[in-house]
């Protein structure tokens, strides 16, 4: 039998978090994490997990959470693996924490989540291909194709050339404390 992640609502996890019968383990990337996270999660990134043991008191619960509950529920057998007896996801992540009025820490200084910058940057050059492709020569067309390629790329290698760039770029540096 495979081990499952039990759903609870954010005022579940709440009530189990003020009693101090649970741990929130946010599985995001740090990017995602600076941004918005529940206060008081425990940021364990999904890339890192196995490398990095999760030392926590056996007698909590320990309650998984990402941004809208996808990426948890997806490897739930996965984080469900690393923890001994009954897991649980936070329904609805962090998007549900904070729809239910629970406090979330915002960093509206830290930049835009890594991948959404590659959304933003992928889809503008795609779109002005095509524009240059239709207005001024059809040869525009071929960054539209190059885009699309090297999203197919990094879809199959998980290697992706743009998030690596944009993550050299001045605003993805950290600020010098």
């Amino acid at each position: 039998m495979c081990a499952r992640l039990t759903p609870l609502t954010p005022k579940e996890v709440a009530d189990r978090l003020a009693a101090g019968r649970a741990v929130l383990v946010d599985i995001r990337e740090p990017d995602e994490f600076a941004r918005r996270h529940v206060k008081g999660a425990r940021p364990l990134p999904l890339s890192r997990f196995e490398a990095t043991h999760l030392k926590v008191d056996p007698a909590k619960h320990v309650v998984f959470t990402c941004r809208s509950g996808m990426r948890t529920e997806s490897n739930g057998e996965r984080l469900a693996a690393c923890v001994e007896g009954e897991t649980f996801m936070l329904a609805g992540g962090v998007d549900a924490w904070a729809a239910a009025g629970l406090p979330v820490e915002t960093d509206a200084k830290a930049p835009l989540e890594l991948m959404r910058q590659v959304q933003i940057a992928a889809g503008a050059l795609v779109l002005l291909g095509v524009a240059l492709g239709l207005l001024v020569h059809p040869g525009f067309l071929g960054l539209s194709a190059s885009v699309g390629a090297g999203l197919t790329l990094a879809g199959v290698t998980g290697f992706c050339g743009m998030a690596r760039l944009l993550a050299l770029a001045p605003w993805n540096q950290r600020r010098a404390a």
